[in-house]
């Protein structure tokens, strides 16, 4: 990943022409299902944000291995689709051959960063979200104990796992149980080994558990729920899969990244480059509705909302697990 990510902060931004009746939009799901619930599922609401507002359809492809990436993203590029757009990291070495064979396509993938002239490359802060619901775990467990599960241990993920620890820790946790699902792509859809990870945190005094694992969060959810301790959800809002058990969801809006590059390719102005998405953005935040709303009193709204403003302002300093591949908390 890192030969993806660094030295590029500073990419330059390339403005492509593109028309409105040039537009075939085109969305590839990563691993885990369209319907994962969680990273896919955010995509798909994107596309479909899109597609109501404009009435512009658009094709879609759920992969069953990596061995289809790159054919997937060709036959796309052959078809005239244009933008496509990736649902995750993994689609990047697949993206760098096949942008380079189709100049005139416009393609966007989130999650990573590819050095290309037609590439938009959409990446999130995703530890200043985990930041935020950490604190909130920690305000909320009876036992200042709180777990996080991860699916494939991978950087990304590590990313969500320091800043919930730094969050947690700064709303008085003592202990962190910090567990990954796997180290392959079948980590983000083994809701039953979440469910296994969960037990075994909560049998060490874990009374609140963020899962960021794709539909392997599902299971991480219901066993706290089941146990009548309290889940936060990912990416999507989950806060409705456990209604009343899960605190929060720690929203990484994927949504907007696909709905963005839809409208943008449509309204001609559709830009490639480097793009980053957090707090001050509003591409990550928590999620606050009818099922959780009696779980998160004012004290805790209060202080998610001082620690908001105080990262955007930079007064806070939620640390990168990316920048070092270390979590100092």
């Amino acid at each position: 990943m890192k030969r993806f990510v660094f030295g590029l902060l500073a990419a330059t931004v390339f403005a492509v022409p593109a028309f409105a009746e040039d537009i075939k939009p085109g969305l590839l799901f990563d691993l885990g299902g369209k319907f994962d619930k969680s990273f896919n599922e955010a995509s798909f609401n994107g596309a479909e944000k899109f597609k109501e507002e404009t009435g512009i359809e658009y094709v879609e492809f759920e992969i069953s291995n990596d061995a289809q990436r790159e054919q997937a993203l060709r036959r796309f590029a052959e078809d005239g689709r244009n933008p496509i757009v990736m649902a995750g990291f993994s689609w990047a070495a697949a993206l760098e051959k096949v942008a380079a064979e189709y100049p005139e396509t416009n393609f966007a993938i989130i999650d990573m960063v590819v050095d290309a002239p037609n590439v938009r490359s959409v990446v999130y802060n995703e530890h200043e979200g985990s930041y935020l619901v950490g604190m909130m775990a920690a305000m909320a467990s009876e036992t200042k104990k709180v777990g996080f599960v991860g699916g494939m241990d991978i950087p990304l993920i590590r990313k969500f796992g320091c800043g919930y620890v730094g969050g947690a820790k700064a709303a008085g946790a003592t202990d962190v149980i910090q567990n990954m699902t796997g180290d392959t792509p079948a980590a983000w859809n083994d809701p039953t080994k979440g469910g296994e990870i969960a037990k075994s945190q909560m049998d060490q005094g874990a009374d609140v558990i963020y899962a960021a694992a794709g539909g392997t969060g599902v299971g991480v959810l219901q066993a706290a729920a089941d146990a009548g301790n309290l889940g936060i959800g990912v990416d999507s809002n989950q806060n409705h899969l456990q209604p009343g058990k899960v605190l929060t969801s720690m929203l990484k809006r994927v949504d907007v990244a696909v709905y963005n590059a839809f409208m943008d390719a449509k309204n001609g102005s559709f830009e490639t480059g480097f793009n980053v998405l957090g707090l001050a953005e509003d591409g990550v935040g928590y999620a606050m509705d009818e099922h959780n709303k009696d779980l998160v009193n004012d004290e805790m709204i209060d202080a998610v909302e001082k620690a908001k403003a105080d990262i955007i302002s930079g007064e806070i300093k939620v640390h990168d697990y990316m920048s070092d591949n270390s979590c100092p908390y």
